[in-house]
């Protein structure tokens, strides 16, 4: 005979009742914040490696053109038009133009106007970017094409 204060022993049958629910309510609850994180997207669009520089009138013989929103410097010369990318090859800082070529401000690499590496800590020189004339007659730069130092696009 059980005690006046001890409470009632919960039978098998309705532990199990009350586990199977606890369980799927946990499950629907589990279901419903997934669907909410669905809603909200967690990896953005990347800009496109490809973009156009202008058409090869813009870029008259003779000159060095940057473009910041690229972080590219376009050069114009008479073998052609060459894309130099303005990354750092140490650890990725957008380098800056100065008289003798570019220096990292982040980490004081230095490069010549060829972008060769005159002072570490840089591994190699900046990068080329392979050019090409679209069927719309404006220059097309693959930013995740790279070419030989010294290759220009003949316009």
């Amino acid at each position: 005979m059980p005690k006046r204060l001890e409470p009632e022993p919960l039978p098998r049958r309705d532990f199990l009742s009350l586990a199977g629910l606890t369980l799927t309510g946990l499950a629907g609850i589990g279901a419903t914040m997934g669907g909410i994180r669905l809603l909200k997207p967690y990896v953005l669009p990347e800009r496109s490696n490809r973009f156009t520089i202008g058409l090869p009138g813009e870029f008259p013989v003779g000159t060095e053109r940057i473009l910041p929103e690229r972080n590219v410097v376009v050069r114009s010369t008479p073998a052609g038009v060459a894309v130099v990318s303005l990354v750092c090859t140490h650890l990725g800082c957008i380098v800056a133009s100065t008289d003798e070529g570019f220096d990292c401000p982040c980490h004081g690499s230095r490069f010549t106007g060829e972008g060769d590496v005159v002072k570490g800590p840089a591994p190699r020189p900046l990068r080329w970017l392979e050019v090409w004339l679209a069927p719309d007659g404006k220059l097309v730069v693959d930013g995740g094409s790279e070419v030989s130092p010294g290759t220009f696009f003949g316009v």
